[in-house]
């Protein structure tokens, strides 16, 4: 392939992130690694590495969607302590109406706490409370159980959002692992060898395929980046991970998809394996962690790994699942 060689020396040569990860051994330093052997590692790390990607992926998602709906609950909490200060004026204002003349000690009391539910509280000590207007006491409750409530949703959301930062820098720890042990594994190989690992099942890209409308325009997209990097959380513009790449793909003809793998697999119509056309999306791995592009007579463009990055294979060169179609 034209592109072969640079993307078999960008993938040896930047394989890696900054971490790397000692492996140990029990052949002798000098001993030559068994290629399949090799092979099979590095096949199990790759695969490890892309299933921590998409649960990264996933985690962003969702990272997105809890500070999105974080910040509506923070201005819905704001919006509620202003209703609430209103309704506590208008209770003072009713207060002082009904003590006029009268000893106001105990309603001073009221006036100086900061604290809704200990100014609700104080007012039943009040012995003329009865005489407040109760249409005004009930709304002065209703509002303060609505902020309660909003308290508690905005105090849950900033928890999950924590909490999915955490488990971001957890996948993205595991990424960079994995892959390091991959480069590790791949630097004990000659150059022949490495290329015989990368290369393993790399089909010819065709210079026509029968796709219409705008899928035509998704798969010119990702056939055009056949032979750029396979970069975790990548999409674009010269590095991809397998759902970044599609996500592009589809993203120029107008269609969104979310940066996932799984999600991706909901977001659209499901089509039989007798029934795929060009441009329909291909899942693969249970559970779900790999999505590829149909180009047709068997063949899918995808952003592999970071060894062979965007190349295109068979259809059923990984464990398929099923399809959708987008749009």
């Amino acid at each position: 392939m034209l592109n072969g060689r640079k993307r078999v020396a960008a993938a040896v040569a930047g394989l890696g992130l900054a971490c790397t990860l000692g492996l140990t051994t029990t052949t002798p330093a000098q001993a030559k690694p068994d290629i399949k052997d090799v092979q099979a590692q590095v096949d199990t790390l790759y695969r490890d590495a892309e299933k921590a990607t998409e649960d990264y992926n996933d985690a962003k998602l969702r990272l997105d969607a809890l500070n999105q709906e974080l910040s509506s609950l923070r201005a819905d909490q704001q919006r509620q302590d202003a209703a609430l200060s209103t309704i506590r004026e208008q209770l003072r204002d009713s207060m002082l109406q009904q003590f006029e003349g009268s000893n106001l000690s105990a309603v001073g009391q009221v006036f100086i706490s900061d604290d809704p539910k200990a100014f609700l509280g104080q007012l039943s000590t009040i012995s003329a409370f009865d005489s407040l207007e109760a249409g005004l006491y009930k709304d002065y409750s209703t509002q303060l159980d609505a902020l309660r409530l909003r308290r508690k949703a905005t105090a849950e959301r900033a928890a999950d959002v924590a909490a999915t930062e955490k488990k971001l820098a957890g996948d993205k720890s595991t990424v960079e692992a994995k892959l390091a042990d991959a480069k590790e594994l791949l630097g004990k190989l000659q150059a022949e060898e490495r290329e015989a690992i990368l290369s393993r099942g790399e089909m010819r890209v065709p210079s026509d395929v029968p796709a219409s409308g705008r899928a035509a325009a998704a798969v010119k997209y990702a056939l055009a980046q056949v032979g750029d990097a396979y970069v975790w959380g990548a999409a674009g513009p010269s590095a991809f991970d397998c759902s970044g790449l599609t996500m592009m793909a589809w993203g120029t003809a107008g269609v969104g998809l979310p940066h996932s793998s799984s999600a991706q697999y909901g977001s659209g119509r499901h089509v039989s394996e007798s029934d795929l056309q060009p441009g329909d999306l291909v899942f693969y791995y249970s559970p779900i962690s790999h999505v590829g592009m149909y180009i047709g007579n068997g063949m899918i463009v995808h952003a592999a790994n970071p060894g062979e990055g965007v190349r295109v294979t068979a259809l059923h060169s990984m464990p398929y699942v099923g399809a959708v179609r987008p749009g």
